[in-house]
């Protein structure tokens, strides 16, 4: 448990108990979230404690299910993904391109870079602008050099 306190508080999982483990027994809880979604290798052998963690944190998915490419990373567990979709205008009686910047929490349990296609699930508000989750990882960004606008095709 030593290597995982890199914060100022203690951090341990609320389910867990700290007592009489004298010796290196390792005791983690997980669960599985549903919706046909497994939990990742990660989360059930790793070592993380966090708890806006939806496979070993105290939030639930539910509402809408979402994917969308992420465009950021430069935050500390959580991540801004875009959705891109088409409006109808009426009057022109033709679609139009919008989307919408999502911050989302991911989990210490992916490994997630720019340009990933991913899988969110709605959950309770976890802080001012945070209401999704990451579930799990659909496509890998292509290892480029090049800027951030490497995306191919849409969802």
């Amino acid at each position: 448990m030593t290597d995982i306190q890199t914060e100022k508080a203690f951090q341990k999982q609320d389910a867990i108990s700290l007592v009489g483990s004298g010796k290196s027994r390792k005791g983690r809880w997980y669960k599985n979230i549903g919706l046909g979604i497994k939990t990742p290798k990660e989360a059930t052998e790793g070592d993380y404690v966090d708890k806006k963690c939806p496979f070993t944190g105290n939030v639930s998915i539910r509402g809408r299910i979402i994917r969308g490419y992420v465009i950021s990373t430069k935050m500390k567990r959580t991540i801004i993904v875009r959705r891109d979709y088409l409006h109808w205008i009426r009057k022109y009686k033709r679609f139009e391109k919008r989307h919408r910047n999502i911050p989302v929490h991911c989990s210490p349990a992916f490994r997630v870079r720019d340009g990933d296609l991913v899988t969110i699930g709605e959950c309770r508000p976890i802080s001012k602008t945070v209401r999704f989750n990451v579930l799990k990882i659909d496509k890998q960004a292509a290892t480029t050099d090049s800027g951030k606008k490497t995306f191919t095709g849409g969802l």
